[in-house]
């Protein structure tokens, strides 16, 4: 991957991650990283608005407007090409990618999710660190495959879980680790030089 993105970030629902992208921006904080589009599968998701206030083209690519997945993703990958994106950032994207998709953006589709992966994969994740009575929970920014949550990893940060710790207050100290660790993993994607043999990915220094 060549230094500076043009990213597209894909998301479903509120966009915490994404504004924290966006703020990141404002601050100029990420260096050699362009916002080019947010796209949503949702029409009325939060993300989209979020977008807008900061004027970054916002997209709706409703699937339930398309008869299958083949169909929503040739829609959402001829977006991406018309605005020369090549990047792809899932903020709270609530839908698996496939092959065909991932292909077009070989090893530049990268995820932020609320665990130790591969601790916990998949949806509710914290509630599930909550309920395994684990003591350290956190966040990881990772490639995304095929599966659910099980592409290589490329950055992670640990929250302790504290005695009466419940979903909600563990996730909101999740989220504060998520919305620095994201910005975080696109300014080292910006650099170039991501490093990859087989499941180990290594991002360039911080």
């Amino acid at each position: 991957m060549t230094g500076g993105l043009r990213v597209a970030v894909l998301a479903s629902g509120r966009g915490s991650n994404l504004q924290a992208l966006l703020d990141a921006r404002a601050a100029g904080a990420l260096p050699g990283v362009e916002l080019a589009l947010v796209a949503s599968d949702v029409p009325d998701a939060a993300a989209l608005v979020r977008a807008r206030a900061a004027g970054v083209e916002a997209l709706a690519v409703d699937r339930k407007a398309f008869p299958g997945r083949e169909a929503f993703e040739a829609a959402l990958l001829a977006a991406l090409a018309a605005r020369a994106v090549d990047t792809v950032v899932l903020a709270g994207f609530m839908r698996l990618l496939s092959g065909r998709f991932l292909g077009a953006y070989p090893d530049r589709v990268i995820n932020i999710h609320p665990s130790l992966l591969p601790a916990f994969p998949g949806m509710h994740a914290v509630a599930q660190a909550v309920a395994h009575g684990v003591k350290v929970a956190g966040c990881t920014v990772h490639l995304v495959d095929e599966g659910t949550d099980t592409g290589p990893i490329l950055l992670q940060a640990a929250v302790p879980v504290l005695d009466g710790d419940t979903e909600d207050t563990l996730a909101a100290r999740v989220l504060i680790e998520e919305h620095r660790l994201l910005p975080e993993a696109l300014r080292r994607l910006a650099r170039g030089g991501l490093e990859r043999q087989g499941r180990l990915a290594r991002l360039p220094p911080a």
